[in-house]
């Protein structure tokens, strides 16, 4: 099983290497979106509640 996951790690730092970091900034980018409209609304709806 260590094995598999070795060959697996190997394999996805290089289709990362290939892929270059546009899909990972993407990802960043979205999630970070994500979670401020989140904490907006997390704090943004307290404001509501008297």
């Amino acid at each position: 099983m260590e094995h598999m996951s070795a060959t697996w790690l190997a394999e996805a730092a290089l289709a990362a290497d290939r892929q270059g970091t546009g899909n990972l900034l993407r990802v960043v980018l979205i999630v970070m979106v994500v979670g401020c409209v989140l904490a907006a609304w997390f704090l943004l709806s307290g404001y509501r509640r008297k």
